[in-house]
């Protein structure tokens, strides 16, 4: 538990990170869209604010400085030299500083109709539920840590590791499976800095939440420009509220984060989408950039995001136009490069590969790591696409499970907000976001771990539906602004009661221009609200600690009984042959925990095969304790792994014992030729 004074001191850590962040993006916000205005605005500004917290966490990372004092000085220092420093010139402003991009005065396209409508008196209430929804889930991680499998095999590992060692540029070694130590990190960044501030992972199971709240802003902004945000916003609610995302709640599960990056990324284009005198349309300068970024920063935090994020590239390359595709193409890109483009670089100033699981591109070979992926067998969606047993048994049940019984609707509809955006009726920007919904789609099918499992048993399906899921909020989101359906909505959206209240604040357009009176009352109530999340803060740390893995039920017993050992235990070096491996870092993840294992070219790593070699690494680890465990129990197999044989010695005490699982403290140096 953090007394007081320290909680206190991670509490003002985070308020000037966050308030050097803002500060700095919203001077760049203006420079760089200076036409957007309202909840656009501030989800272009939160992109950017967020792209320079991971930014300097990203530099001091490669020369291994990411540490707490360093990391806020340096914050500090960037965002403040941006309000100071930066020319006040906004990209997309003439030769003679007159504005060349002007919004469009079409009623169909421009912002949202004054007033509270009738969709949203339904919509805001559908959001609400499912933020509760999501935020009882949350609770329930609350007093057990953190307990997902993909949170405590390398989501939760890499964030203790960048915090601990500060240095993000180092291939961080766990499992040997799926080469995952080569995963875009953008997410576990934001873990780090949390764990800078507290010492402690306080703010991770609590971070989602966070990112939710941006995919219902990000949802509700794709619809405005059409007059059709509540509807978009409810229709997004309800995506996002699906099963196969519920294990987001909580966790440090990553593809929440991408949503929000490429929901953001088309928003904010949606919003930017101007016209030129004379006619012509098209994205400014500085809003290519933006979007660039945000789709770098979805690339930059999940694979999955890399194939929708180059089609959006792509198409507002070609909306650019002849004679300024180029530039369009060198900002957005050059925008996405600085967005996720550093974990590509790492991987392959490391491997001389950037993406080391493709050893192939047509005849060329190239590097890569000489070893199998290990894990689940992988399997493809689309390699079942013809299988009616599979279906019968596997998939129709699974999509029942993970997106509920009213699957076909939710697909149908997604489907649909997708294809009538292509239409040629619809707006350009309109069917990029289209394209850019159906690569998201393309992207779960193809994806290797989508239907993972044995042959005709893809057990792991329903879990893979997470990868599905952003196509399916995005092409819900867009449905309400087809042509064929945006007016009829429209007009829902506008047409409100006729209650004074209403009437006095639609007058001066405090309930959709977020200005005004409006504004200064969601300013006063963000602040009331964060003051009480910092008083209730300090309780809610000593329930959450005090309960953090003290209890643990959610993997082997072994493993269970390890977990709770290790949150006593400190500053203590564990080598471990756990998959599961986060809660052995302890409570105050000062445990220098590592997978031993045998490193290999171009970024290989492998488990030894031998009781010598295994010893070799125990001495040259200088560990105090082994964790030598299986990570499931299965019948017909030994009930401890062959790791636990080998460690037995006089230097070695057991301390617990519990299938699958063997604890030893090690006293001294294990003897290879004793094998």
């Amino acid at each position: 538990m953090l007394d007081l004074g320290r909680y206190l001191l991670g509490v003002a850590e985070l308020t000037l990170l966050v308030g050097f962040a803002w500060l700095g993006a919203s001077i760049l916000r203006s420079r760089l869209i200076p036409t957007l205005s309202g909840l656009p605005s501030h989800l272009a500004t939160a992109v950017l604010a967020l792209a320079l917290l991971i930014w300097v966490a990203e530099l001091l990372g490669t020369f291994g400085a990411f540490e707490p004092l360093p990391y806020v000085v340096a914050v500090g220092v960037v965002c403040v030299s941006i309000a100071t420093l930066l020319p006040r010139v906004a990209w997309g402003m003439g030769g003679r500083g007159r504005p060349r991009l002007q919004r469009p005065p079409s009623p169909a396209t421009g912002p949202a109709g004054r007033g509270v409508g009738l969709t949203t008196l339904i919509a805001v209430p559908i959001a609400v539920v499912a933020v509760i929804k999501f935020g009882v889930d949350v609770g329930a991680q609350l007093g057990t840590g953190m307990t997902g499998f993909d949170s405590t095999w390398y989501h939760g590992p890499f964030a203790a590791g960048f915090f601990q060692s500060g240095d993000t540029w180092s291939l961080h070694f766990i499992a040997p499976q799926f080469l995952a130590w080569f995963y875009p990190a953008n997410a576990e960044i934001a873990h780090g800095i949390g764990m800078l501030a507290f010492e402690r992972d306080l703010i991770s199971p609590l971070l989602n939440l966070g990112w939710l709240i941006g995919c219902l802003a990000a949802a509700w902004c794709i619809g405005r420009p059409y007059r059709v945000a509540p509807a978009s916003l409810a229709l997004g609610a309800i995506a996002l509220s699906v099963p196969a995302f519920a294990d987001q709640a909580g966790e440090a599960r990553n593809d929440i984060v991408g949503t929000f990056f490429m929901l953001a990324a088309v928003a904010v284009a949606l919003n930017a989408w101007t016209t030129r005198h004379g006619g012509e349309s098209g994205l400014a300068p500085g809003a290519l950039a933006v979007v660039g970024l945000a789709a770098g920063l979805a690339a930059g935090t999940k694979l999955n995001f890399l194939v929708p994020a180059s089609v959006l590239l792509v198409g507002l390359t070609v909306l650019a136009g002849r004679g300024a595709r180029l530039r369009a193409l060198a900002i957005s890109g050059l925008a996405a490069i600085a967005g996720g483009g550093y974990w590509y670089l790492r991987n392959l100033a490391h491997t001389g590969n950037p993406l080391p699981w493709l050893k192939d591109l047509g005849p060329l070979s190239v590097p890569a790591p000489d070893q199998a992926l290990g894990g689940r067998e992988g399997h493809t969606v689309l390699g079942y696409v013809g299988d009616g047993s599979v279906w019968a048994d596997w998939l129709f049940p699974g999509l029942r499970d993970g997106l509920w019984v009213i699957w076909p609707l939710l697909l149908a509809l997604a489907f649909a907000g997708l294809l009538l955006n292509l239409r040629a009726r619809a707006a350009p920007l309109l069917r990029v976001a289209g394209l850019t919904g159906l690569a998201a789609l393309l992207a779960w099918l193809f994806a290797p771990t989508s239907a993972s499992g044995p042959e005709g048993m893809p057990r792991g399906f329903e879990s893979g539906l997470r990868y599905l899921v952003p196509a399916l909020v995005l092409g819900l989101a867009l449905l309400p602004a087809a042509p064929a359906l945006r007016n009829r909505l429209a007009r829902l959206t506008t047409l409100r009661p006729t209650s004074p209240l209403f009437a006095d604040s639609a007058s001066k357009g405090e309930l959709t221009g977020w200005g005004g009176g409006y504004g200064r009352l969601a300013t006063g109530m963000a602040i009331v609200l964060v003051s009480l999340a910092i008083v209730a803060g300090y309780p809610i740390q000593r329930h959450y600690l005090e309960g953090r893995y003290s209890d643990p039920s959610f993997t082997t017993p072994g493993l269970n009984a390890a977990f709770a050992w290790a949150g006593s235990v400190s500053d203590s070096r564990i080598a471990t042959t756990s998959t599961r491996q986060y809660p052995l870092y302890g409570t105050d993840l000062s445990n220098r925990v590592e997978f031993v294992g045998i490193e290999r070219p171009h970024g290989g790593f492998v488990a030894p095969r031998n009781c010598r070699t295994w010893r070799r690494l125990l001495n040259e680890g200088g560990y105090d304790y082994v964790v030598a465990s299986r990570d499931r129990i299965e019948p017909g197999k030994r009930a401890f792994p062959a790791t636990a044989r080998w460690t037995e010695s006089p230097a070695a005490t057991v301390i617990l014992r519990k299938p699958p699982t063997v604890v030893f403290e090690l006293s001294g140096p294990l003897d290879p030729s004793a094998c």
